[in-house]
């Protein structure tokens, strides 16, 4: 799912494409992307694009009088940016034309979850955010004091659009390796030092993958926008050496996510119990790194 980094990515590219330009048609193929009635989209045709914007992981266009197109791109949701009058290919959901290209709304696969609303007006838009504070303008203050009381771990903490917005399994994981600290510490564990160390990791590696994204894609359009980059640290690295003490990292599964970690790093050398399989090798699931090492094919 892009997460804010590849959101900003996109708010990037869309600038000076879409910005001042009005939405000659729109054409809709199917109707599971489309997932609101009043207004129509067809109010939107003929309206020139205002401002862009970021709504957590969604991006709105906003349009003449306070119209607005909320878009959550979710798991498998892409923008591609084509000459104009393109055409409806079979993963395409939604084309914009705009004077100068036309911008495909296009989702891989079987599981249709992208979707878009027709909003009006801002208090109809302001209904579409899910309240997570903006964690690159918030301060220590307001960081701790949004996630201080959910007393969740740490991973979850940082994924909940309630209280941090645009972070999602991926930046969450570079982000506490950066911090050099557990997914699976509870919120309420941390201590001062380690909140300040938390929101500084929050910022950095959220500014850092920004600029970066935008530095290696210019002024092209961004067609590699993915979970999983060469340059992160943990996130889809498993078994693959740590960049900052060269033990491999590590990758636990559980309920339908997972967690990239280095052991040596962030768990005081200590393997986090993945559930399927530490039930399975019960007491043969190695607890410290010294031990997953003397396993036959550990690295």
């Amino acid at each position: 799912m892009p997460e804010l980094p590849d959101v900003a990515l996109y708010l990037h590219a869309l600038e000076p494409r879409v910005v001042g330009q009005p939405i000659e048609a729109l054409r809709l193929r199917g109707f599971t992307l489309l997932r609101s009635v009043t207004p129509p989209l067809a109010a939107c045709e003929g309206k020139h694009v205002q401002a862009l914007s970021r709504l957590g992981k969604r991006i709105v266009f906003e349009l003449e009088d306070e119209l607005f197109l909320v878009f959550h791109l979710m798991i498998a949701g892409r923008f591609q940016w084509k000459p104009r009058g393109a055409g409806l290919g079979k993963i395409v959901h939604l084309a914009l034309d705009f004077p100068a290209g036309t911008l495909l709304l296009t989702e891989a696969g079987t599981q249709k979850r992208a979707h878009l609303h027709v909003v009006a007006g801002r208090e109809g838009l302001a209904a579409h955010d899910p309240g997570g504070l903006d964690v690159l303008a918030g301060d220590l203050a307001a960081f701790r004091a949004r996630l201080e009381p959910a007393r969740h771990t740490l991973k979850r903490a940082l994924t909940d659009p309630r209280l941090l917005d645009g972070i999602g399994n991926a930046y969450s994981d570079e982000i506490l390796h950066r911090a050099r600290l557990s997914p699976f510490k509870r919120v309420a564990k941390l201590s001062d030092e380690e909140w300040e160390t938390l929101h500084r990791a929050c910022q950095e590696v959220l500014d850092e993958w920004v600029a970066l994204l935008i530095e290696q894609t210019g002024e092209t359009w961004p067609t590699k926008v993915t979970a999983f980059r060469p340059e992160m640290a943990v996130h889809g690295k498993a078994k693959q050496p740590c960049p900052v003490c060269g033990h491999p990292v590590q990758r636990i599964r559980y309920a339908k996510n997972e967690a990239n970690y280095c052991a040596a790093c962030q768990t005081e050398g200590k393997v986090l119990a993945d559930r399927s399989l530490s039930r399975l090798l019960k007491d043969d699931w190695p607890r410290t790194l010294e031990e997953l090492e003397r396993l036959p094919n550990a690295r």
